[in-house]
């Protein structure tokens, strides 16, 4: 059996934070959160989003980095080292794992449609195509389980490139350029659209609180949009961010580091409305949500534009690298928990799991096509809505209650473990003197958001 070598580390803090918000900025940065932040109010929607940040994502990301830092090891396997002696709460570890397989079985492919999108827009494949031409591109691509193998199985093979180079040499330096290279182009795709004629009109919708749309919709009905948007967006819960806890060492306290990757993670969700808006309303298109956002409606609007297939290259080459940064993370995490339970090195590791994520991506992408019949969540769902309900409405909740219980219970890591670890080193402190909200009221407000969850979906 192969041992593997002493614990790597990452070399900088900026690499650091650059994977942990690799890790929390994707899909749902970008179709997801512009379209509800328009649907609940606009600025009215932000402000409580921000709000929900504070008082949810970032205690329970500071907990998750916690157990990474104390344990030194990776989800799977860090309950374990840090239990009480006889107590269970390491059963978790490999359901949490799990869970980051299952959400890799759908992210892989709706990477796949990105880069697809990235190289068919640069080849100008979208030039003179009208509303139903785009809508016809993508259906096309959906019913062709060959074409959408061959980009899934492309990125998936590109993500763990840099995974099995080491996570100095491979993880940490690729996400470094990604992380630049997005947020430079973010930053470049938002002041196109804010300068476009008639953009002024989408800027006011987005960032003019109206709090009458959102009383219209419903009061409760848009702070539960603006909770489950805030919880979810930095994929808590499975351990994705713990690894990278567990490569830093103690110079920084982790309440700092947490707000500074939250930063990030909030920075590309509203540049993201500052890209879609203002370009919605010069071309007088309404955006909706999901993969039609992405793969129609922009592509639509970029034909409108002037140099769009320029601006719409840029805008796919940005999400394909939001796509990829994340499955880098998820897959460290992956290949981390291979090392450290079997003994095996990365490179092993690396190529077992790139083959054994291939095939089981595969009923997601067939879910389109010969399986299309197969709508486990109702009439008009596919594999694809299983496997996101699985991780997004199941194990993300329910982990964040387990880890928010696990730091905060006397039968568990407990309050004054968790606080040593996450005060240690220089910067912001976690604040001690609300250790009733985060053992009881935290906790509570998590269990709700899982219990609506599976009410939306099975009684509502």
């Amino acid at each position: 059996m192969e041992k593997t070598n002493t614990r790597e580390t990452l070399g900088s803090r900026l690499g650091f934070i650059f994977l942990s918000a690799g890790c929390a900025i994707g899909l749902g940065n970008v179709w997801r959160f512009p379209y509800i932040t328009g649907r609940y109010g606009g600025a009215a929607f932000v402000m409580f989003y921000i709000l929900f940040l504070v008082i949810l994502g970032l205690p329970v990301m500071v907990m998750e980095l916690s157990i990474g830092r104390a344990s030194k090891q990776n989800i799977g396997m860090a309950y374990k080292t840090l239990e009480p002696k006889g107590k269970k709460w390491h059963l978790f570890g490999p359901v949490a794992i799990f869970g980051n397989y299952v959400l890799m079985f759908f992210y892989t492919t709706i990477s796949g449609w990105l880069v697809a999108y990235l190289f068919h827009m640069g080849k100008g494949d979208f030039a003179g195509l009208d509303t139903a031409g785009v809508g016809n591109f993508f259906g096309n691509m959906l019913d062709s389980p060959t074409m959408m193998l061959f980009w899934m199985v492309l990125v998936t093979i590109l993500a763990f490139i840099p995974v099995g180079r080491g996570l100095q040499n491979g993880v940490e330096k690729i996400t470094k350029y990604m992380m630049i290279g997005l947020l430079g182009l973010i930053v470049i795709l938002a002041v196109n659209s804010i300068t476009l004629k008639g953009g002024s009109e989408g800027l006011k919708f987005y960032l003019l609180p109206d709090f009458p749309r959102m009383m219209e919709i419903g009061m409760f009905e848009s702070i539960y949009a603006a909770m489950g948007q805030a919880f979810f967006t930095l994929s808590l819960g499975i351990g994705s961010i713990s690894i990278f806890g567990s490569y830093i060492d103690k110079q920084y306290s982790l309440t700092g580091e947490a707000v500074r990757i939250i930063g990030l993670d909030t920075f590309v969700a509203l540049a993201s409305g500052l890209i879609i808006f203002p370009a919605a309303f010069a071309f007088g298109v309404q955006p909706d949500a999901g993969p039609s956002l992405l793969f129609v409606t922009l592509p639509n609007i970029f034909n409108q534009m002037g140099g769009g297939r320029i601006w719409g290259t840029l805008f796919f080459l940005f999400m394909s690298f939001a796509a990829l940064s994340t499955l880098i993370a998820v897959f460290e995490n992956i290949v981390s928990y291979w090392i450290d339970k079997h003994q095996i090195s990365r490179k092993k590791a690396t190529i077992i799991n790139c083959i054994v994520i291939i095939i089981f991506s595969l009923p997601c992408l067939l879910g389109f096509n010969l399986l299309s019949n197969f709508q486990p969540l109702g009439p008009g769902t596919n594999v694809l809505d299983l496997e996101d309900f699985i991780v997004s409405s199941t194990l993300l909740p329910f982990g964040s209650l387990f880890i928010t219980l696990f730091c905060t219970s006397r039968y568990g890591w407990g309050w004054d473990n968790f606080i040593k670890e996450a005060d240690t080193g220089e910067g912001l402190k976690f604040p001690k003197a609300l250790k009733y909200y985060f053992k009881w009221i935290l906790p509570t407000i998590v269990l709700v958001l899982f219990l609506k969850g599976y009410w939306d979906i099975f009684i509502k």
